[in-house]
């Protein structure tokens, strides 16, 4: 099973150029995340709840500054972790305004479950 979160767009403070330290500009971020799992699901629920993930995607617009995609890429994938039906995540998190002939710089990580 696949269940997908598309195009959440968030405002966050990142980025390692003087011109991303701005804190009254964040930018804008399109998050993708995709978790798979084994179905029917072990644990009967027949769901997983991906309101925790938006939940935490949401939190991204209250923290400090970051400095790499990364971070958040690796911080998502924990929060995909924590529902124990899920054995693996694909998470993008991409910046749709740096290039102007660009739809997006990003990063995309595809993880398994750590045995």
């Amino acid at each position: 099973m696949r269940v997908l979160l598309s195009d959440v767009e968030v405002l966050v403070r990142i980025g390692l150029h003087d011109w991303e330290r701005h804190p009254e500009r964040p930018q804008r971020l399109i998050v993708n995340v995709e978790m798979l799992a084994p179905w029917p699901l072990s644990d009967g629920s027949g769901f997983i709840n991906y309101d925790v993930v938006r939940d935490h995607i949401a939190s991204w617009r209250d923290r400090d500054h970051v400095d790499l995609l990364e971070t958040l890429v690796e911080d998502l994938i924990g929060v995909c972790f924590t529902l124990p039906a899920v054995a693996a995540c694909r998470v993008r998190v991409t910046k749709p305004d740096v290039f102007p002939e660009a739809a997006g710089a990003g990063v995309e990580i595809f993880r398994r479950r750590p045995s």
